[in-house]
């Protein structure tokens, strides 16, 4: 199966979906674009949701009908960690709300897996992300107001 392809029955996904899902994921590994600006992209293609898999090297955008494109995500040159640390989970989540001086995307993920974290799955209507341990341990962090 090719990477970029819709996973579930015929490509529902229009070409205008599929360069939006690839620019967001450039502009957040770039860091040309803030989430709040990224999810407003990915919102106005009509995506639900997305989900970031740090084994793999993945993203992968959804839409309401299940359809998907999965991308290959810069992999974090460092191993996750056994245990699940939610206190340096959020102080890496506070750092990217805050867009603290020298934020990186590559360098939230970075924090993420050496907190434990494995993956995160990002949701627009929920308006929240779940962040997941090795051991599937878990946090919500909801979007802020």
């Amino acid at each position: 199966m090719n990477m970029i392809e819709p996973h579930y029955g015929e490509a529902a996904m229009d070409d205008r979906q599929k360069a939006t899902a690839r620019t967001c994921l450039e502009a957040a590994e770039g860091n040309t674009m803030t989430f709040p600006q990224i999810v407003g992209a990915l919102v106005d293609a009509g995506f639900e949701s997305y989900a970031i898999d740090f084994r793999r090297g993945a993203a992968t955008y959804y839409l309401p009908d299940g359809d998907s494109i999965e991308l290959p995500a810069h992999r974090v040159d460092a191993p996750i960690a056994p245990a699940f640390d939610i206190a340096s989970m959020q102080a890496a989540i506070r750092e990217a709300q805050q867009q603290v001086s020298g934020y990186t995307y590559r360098g939230f993920c970075e924090k993420a897996v050496s907190a434990g974290c494995a993956g995160y799955v990002v949701s627009f209507s929920g308006r929240r992300a779940l962040y997941i341990g090795r051991t599937a341990e878990t946090h919500v962090e909801h979007f802020p107001d």
